[in-house]
């Protein structure tokens, strides 16, 4: 067994979608906090520490995959639960507020999915343009830009829907997304781990090997 068999590569985190999308959620919910959230109250530093530790979490167990199977599984267990925790967040601030929760079919929310956000600035981007669809739809151009939805009739927002309330769907999408590939993921490392086994494992099968030569 080789070095390279024995420490197989690891830590391309970045490559990862769980990553990629954790992080964008990671900066959409510092921004929103900051915006919508008071400074003061626990909700936002607890909101921007779950959604830090669905990033850091995704980060550090494919680093230490190498030595560690059973970590890089818990690690990844932990972040898709942070995520969890951020999702009901967001659900509350919604429903405290009596805004809205778009269902995923929702045309706003297809129109975000097609765009397939990579950045901050293009989320920031789909709300102004729901926005402005939003305000032509319900006549309400002279509404405030952060003019409070209402609860919704049949599916469908009775009013003009706020910043918020779509920064908050947003997130919601992508929080789904992000869950649902950390759901495959930990699937997939428990079949590796049942399968091929640990470092512990990759030591023995190399020490037998060794032995054999001699």
């Amino acid at each position: 067994m080789t070095e390279s068999t024995l420490i197989p590569k690891h830590g391309g985190y970045r490559k990862l979608k769980s990553f990629q999308i954790a992080r964008l959620v990671y900066d959409l919910t510092v921004r929103f906090c900051d915006k919508y959230i008071s400074r003061f109250s626990r909700t936002h530093d607890q909101m921007v520490q779950a959604a830090r530790s669905g990033v850091q979490n995704i980060a550090e167990g494919s680093q230490c995959s190498a030595t560690s199977k059973k970590f890089e599984l818990k690690l990844t267990q932990v972040a898709r639960a942070s995520l969890e925790e951020l999702k009901l967040d967001y659900e509350d601030f919604l429903r405290q507020r009596g805004m809205v929760m778009l269902d995923p079919q929702h045309p706003i929310l297809m129109r975000f999915k097609q765009r397939r956000p990579q950045t901050l600035e293009e989320i920031q981007e789909w709300v102004k343009n729901e926005r402005a669809i939003s305000l032509d739809q319900h006549g309400q151009a002279g509404t405030p830009p952060d003019f409070e939805a209402s609860k919704h009739v049949s599916g469908c927002p009775c009013k003009a829907l706020s910043s918020s309330c779509l920064a908050a769907n947003a997130a919601l999408s992508l929080l789904n997304l992000a869950c649902h590939l950390l759901n495959r993921q930990v699937s997939r490392l428990a079949r590796d781990f049942e399968r091929q086994g640990g470092f512990t494992e990759r030591m023995y099968r190399s020490r037998s090997a060794a032995r054999h030569k001699n």
